[in-house]
């Protein structure tokens, strides 16, 4: 190529092929000079002409697809552990850890992998991570025993964390703000949400049909197909920063770690256990020791200005609380519906459909509109509504009735709430941060889901075994046990009217 590198476009592989040529070069390969941008033009302000349709439409599905195989292992495994129990003799006290092994260092290792693809490429990372991810479910759905399964669970989680944050920031780097944006968040806020309810049914229907084995082998095909598409990705802008920050590093990967670990064992043990208060108290001291060092040092692993915004941090708030009160409906909906209805793991997962529906809708209309035709706040106020009159709705399921007359109907106005919420969410988490701290700003967004999500299963399930307790006293064991459950419904609830006040509290602008 002709020209010094000052008539070049910061970014060599952007969409449309155009970029890195000067106007002469892009003249002489019939493309017009004026889809070629300006020297230092930021990465996200690449107008959308300059976009070829057909090369976002493959990022957009690369993105999505991705999204939704990290967010489906956190619960296809789920229904299948029944069977792998037995077929690989795992005792009882250690099959939670074919769930927790995932969790654990996804959850604890997302900040720093979403650092790290800002400093050193962020489609290289998300490679690593996809492969990693992938090499895993294949080794994990052929391991021969329950130790291996468990290992290579873990192994899923450290892919599945280096991939995520590189997703959402490779979003960011290669839609321009606006309606392509827009448009791709709604799908990726909508994979997140219909993943985490497809993962129960598809759980039912391939340890029903095929084998347990299959809930992580069907990852692979998808994984290599993600892996063809990733060239239609753009990297966006270099990091402003060169380094890690190591001691941020340590102590926020420590930090989250203990807490997904002391709250996933609280299930087990309940809050007084002396290993859960050990870990939960290494956590605040850990986390506390990272939030010092972000204040103080030269080149904090979260920068300033991702955590400067209002609006920002409201909704890493909000999606911090979604996800404690969505996934904990989740969990009281199955027990509900296989504790207190009998139906078969096959029944309950199909049984989610509505929910994943509502997600459907939401991602791909409800949530994009609301951000289009309402301010940010107003948007997000609406989305939590919908998700709090759904989940209100659930509170009326008895011991004998309301399938179709409460949790059908229920399930499809929640989804339709919690779809837009992530759209909505999302947007706001990612709007307006430096296409070279994309990573960072996406990790903190999935960390907040991902740590919610364990809080949600923990705290709330305490709350519905305490009122299981105290009613099974004088009432039927299933209807003690409904007691419970609508009593985990109504914080949930709490939960996302809270989140109501947090975005009307914190989200006080609209960025274009």
């Amino acid at each position: 190529m002709t020209g010094n590198a000052d008539d070049r476009a910061p970014r060599p592989d952007a969409a449309g092929g155009t970029l890195g040529m000067s106007p002469d070069e892009a003249a002489a390969t019939d493309v017009p000079a004026a889809n070629v941008p300006a020297t230092n033009v930021p990465a996200t302000d690449v107008p959308a002409a300059v976009a070829d349709p057909r090369r976002l439409g493959v990022a957009t599905w690369v993105i999505a697809f991705a999204r939704f195989l990290v967010v489906l292992d956190g619960t296809i495994m789920i229904v299948a552990l029944p069977s792998i129990q037995d077929a690989l003799k795992i005792s009882p006290a250690n099959l939670n850890w074919v769930i927790n092994a995932y969790s654990l260092t996804f959850g604890g290792l997302m900040l720093v992998a979403g650092r790290a693809g800002d400093l050193y490429g962020r489609k290289r990372v998300f490679r690593i991570g996809l492969v990693l991810f992938g090499a895993a479910s294949l080794l994990g759905g052929l391991a021969p025993t329950g130790a291996a399964l468990i290992g290579f669970r873990a192994v899923q989680g450290i892919g599945a964390a280096i991939a995520t944050p590189g997703a959402l920031s490779l979003l960011v780097a290669t839609f321009p703000e606006g309606r392509h944006r827009t448009r791709a968040l709604g799908l990726y806020g909508g994979m997140t949400g219909l993943a985490s309810v497809m993962g129960l049914v598809l759980g039912g229907v391939l340890t029903t049909y095929v084998s347990w084995r299959w809930v992580l082998l069907v990852n692979v095909p998808v994984i290599i197909g993600v892996l063809l598409g990733v060239g239609a990705l753009d990297e966006g802008g270099p990091a402003a920063r060169t380094r890690i920050d190591v001691p941020g590093a340590v102590t926020a990967t420590l930090g989250a770690g203990s807490l997904v670990y002391a709250v996933d064992r609280v299930g087990e043990h309940g809050w007084s256990d002396a290993v859960v208060i050990g870990f939960l108290a290494a956590s605040a001291v850990l986390l506390a020791a990272f939030a010092a060092l972000q204040r103080t040092g030269r080149t904090p692993m979260i920068p300033r200005e991702v955590v400067g915004d209002r609006g920002r941090v409201g909704a890493n708030v909000v999606t911090l609380l979604m996800s404690t009160g969505s996934f904990a409906t989740y969990y009281f909906l199955t027990l509900y519906m296989q504790q207190v209805l009998g139906y078969s793991a096959l029944r309950t997962g199909l049984m989610y459909l509505p929910l994943a529906v509502g997600f459907g809708i939401a991602a791909g209309g409800v949530g994009p509109q609301l951000l289009a035709r309402t301010s940010e706040r107003v948007a997000l106020s609406l989305a939590l509504a919908l998700a709090a009159a759904g989940t209100a709705w659930f509170c009326f399921l008895t011991a004998h009735s309301g399938v179709y007359t409460v949790m059908l109907p229920a399930s499809l106005v929640t989804g339709l709430g919690l779809g837009a919420t992530v759209v909505v969410a999302t947007g706001i988490g990612v709007r307006g941060i430096d296409g070279s701290e994309a990573g960072i700003g996406s990790a903190l967004l999935t960390a907040g889901s991902q740590i919610g999500g364990a809080l949600g299963l923990a705290g709330l399930a305490t709350v519905a075994v305490t009122t299981t307790e105290h009613a099974v006293k004088g009432t039927p064991l299933a209807d003690a046990l409904v007691h419970g459950y609508t009593a985990g419904f109504k914080v949930a609830v709490g939960l996302y009217l809270l989140g109501i006040v947090v975005s009307l509290a914190t989200i006080t602008r609209n960025a274009g």
